[in-house]
């Protein structure tokens, strides 16, 4: 008896199981005959057990799927299980219900199939939001091949998934051709491992990213491609890969070439000029300066005791001429410095640095480390001048006294760092202003692969930082005399 009550009590356990199952669970016999209907199967379908129970599997069949029903009987028959199978099915009142189905057979006591036990799944509004994704899909698709731009997306392994027309007839490749890393076989080789070191450091960070390579156009010529990414996310922020656009700037490049061509022509006959005057002033005027304040010199010895008056103002007059003979070759030097054609960047850039403080009365603390020897002529030129420059500024606008310039060698670039205390400006007022010399720091560092990058916030100081990408024949080599660190006081 009391075996009865247990098995009673697994069975009412098991029924408020199935009731409360979302899921319709429902059995029938080997001819369709529903047997158990459960209060999810009443939800689903609007049938009541009451109202089920005895009807054919077929009151929630369409007429046009019964013969699917037909063939499941069958199999089942033979054993087989049915494991989501998705299909439709219809209410009471006559609703289609997309439905993801698992029909098993069940067994009496001796392993005979007596019937089947089935377990239908409502998906119609998973069903829903693929159709409207796919039709989201196919609107993108439609939008992105009609955009005058080039088109592509990339999932989360990196992969491109997508092409639009616009960028297949720029190739004049398939779709299937471009798809993964296909497109890279169109990138110039020059530029194809900048192009994946920038899309793989930016993928990896979940960056925006922007960058210019060159790719094969359907006619073999290369053109200069500027490609934008942006990182997609879903709805619950997880990462969903990238979306970018090209588009050809080879004209705006061949613009910038040729600017940057007349910026450079421009740049040598400043110098060429700034040397010529050098030249003038130390070979020609200063000698004249030097040749007056010994006449002086000799007057002076020659002046009578009758015009012993005039020797305050004789000897006046040499001071100002030494002076300025000073100041006229400390120019000479300002224009063209003969320390760096003879000493090198480094020693040409510490020694700009103790004249800049004497002249200014400012300390300047210098540090530079790892400076090739053989630097090229247009590059130690160029970061010279910016030095020249970026104290000029300084020690003119910033109202500190104490300055800090570092000049550093590394694995691929020499780096250039002027800093201050003092009370700071704006970047882009100051490059549209024209005030600061800081768009002739860019133009010169653009004609040797270099950058600026302006650090500045009112009150809080400036640092100006420019760095130049090496060759690798120009890489730095690390060795104990390469390294100097001085402090230049008033």
């Amino acid at each position: 008896m009391s075996d009865r009550i247990s098995m009673d009590d697994h069975y009412a356990h098991y029924r408020l199981i199935v009731d409360a199952s979302d899921d319709a669970i429902i059995t029938k016999s080997l001819e369709g005959v529903i047997s158990s209907w459960n209060t999810g199967a009443q939800r689903m379908f609007g049938y009541t057990a009451a109202e089920a129970i005895g009807q054919p599997i077929t009151i929630i069949i369409p007429p046009e799927l019964h013969e699917e029903e037909v063939q499941i009987l069958r199999r089942l028959r033979t054993g087989e299980r049915i494991e989501h199978y998705e299909t439709w099915r219809v209410s009471k009142d006559e609703r289609r219900i997309d439905v993801s189905v698992t029909i098993s057979p069940i067994r009496d006591a001796e392993g005979r199939i007596i019937g089947a036990f089935k377990i239908g799944r409502d998906i119609t509004a998973r069903k829903r939001a693929e159709v409207a994704l796919r039709e989201q899909e196919e609107s993108f698709r439609i939008v992105a091949n009609a955009a005058p731009v080039m088109i592509w997306i990339s999932g989360v392994d990196k992969l491109c998934t997508f092409f639009n027309q616009g960028w297949l007839e720029f190739t004049g490749r398939s779709l299937e051709s471009e798809l993964g890393n296909g497109w890279a076989e169109g990138v110039h080789p020059v530029d194809l491992r900048g192009c994946l070191e920038t899309y793989t450091r930016a993928f990896d960070r979940r960056e925006s990213f922007s960058m210019e390579y060159r790719l094969r156009r359907h006619d073999g010529e290369y053109r200069w491609i500027l490609d934008q990414g942006l990182p997609i996310f879903k709805a619950d922020g997880s990462f969903a890969g990238y979306i970018g656009s090209g588009m050809d700037v080879t004209g705006r490049k061949l613009a910038e070439e040729a600017l940057s061509r007349v910026s450079q022509r421009l740049i040598e006959a400043h110098e060429e000029e700034r040397r010529r005057i050098a030249r003038e002033l130390h070979d020609d005027i200063n000698q004249r300066i030097g040749l007056l304040a010994a006449n002086l010199y000799h007057l002076k010895q020659s002046v009578p005791a009758s015009a012993a008056e005039l020797m305050p103002e004789i000897e006046e007059a040499g001071e100002q001429v030494a002076e300025l003979g000073r100041e006229l070759q400390s120019l000479s030097h300002r224009l063209h410095s003969s320390k760096l054609e003879l000493l090198g960047l480094r020693l040409a850039a510490a020694s700009l640095c103790k004249d800049c403080s004497n002249l200014q009365k400012v300390d300047i603390e210098f540090h530079a480390e790892n400076i090739p020897r053989d630097l090229p002529a247009e590059i130690s030129l160029c970061l010279y001048r910016v030095l020249q420059e970026a104290l000029q500024n300084a020690t003119k606008h910033s109202g500190a006294r104490q300055f800090k310039v570092s000049l550093t060698g590394g694995a691929n670039e020499i780096e250039l760092t002027v800093q201050d205390s003092g009370i700071g400006f704006e970047p882009e007022d100051a490059i549209r202003g024209r005030g600061l010399g800081l768009t002739s720091m860019q133009e010169r560092l653009k004609l040797v692969n270099g950058q600026l990058f302006i650090e500045s916030k009112l009150q809080q100081g400036t640092t100006i930082q420019a760095r130049v990408l090496l060759s690798p024949a120009m890489k730095p080599q690390r060795h104990s005399d390469n390294k100097h660190r001085s402090a230049q006081h008033e």
